[in-house]
């Protein structure tokens, strides 16, 4: 089971970041994607100055994700009480 399971876990979570990282939300490739879609559908670029604000947004966005979930299972787990 050892060996087996571990490449079962490799490629399951390899697969998830993939998905996740397709997603259209600007500072992903989705939202590279999404932008490359827009430009084809306007038939001129978007200006680099506004896609690379809007990918700032998208990066600070996710970022604040990352820290309230990270809370959130500090407080789950209880584990704010071994940092004090």
């Amino acid at each position: 089971m050892g060996f087996l399971y571990l490449l079962n876990l490799t490629a399951f979570l390899s697969l998830n970041l993939c998905i996740i990282n397709l997603l259209p939300i600007p500072a992903l490739d989705g939202g590279r994607l999404m932008f490359l879609f827009i430009e084809m559908i306007r038939r001129k670029p978007i200006e680099a100055e506004k896609e690379g604000f809007i990918n700032f947004i998208g990066f600070v966005a996710l970022m604040i994700l990352a820290v309230v979930i990270a809370y959130k299972d500090l407080i789950k787990f209880n584990l704010l009480n071994f940092f004090r």
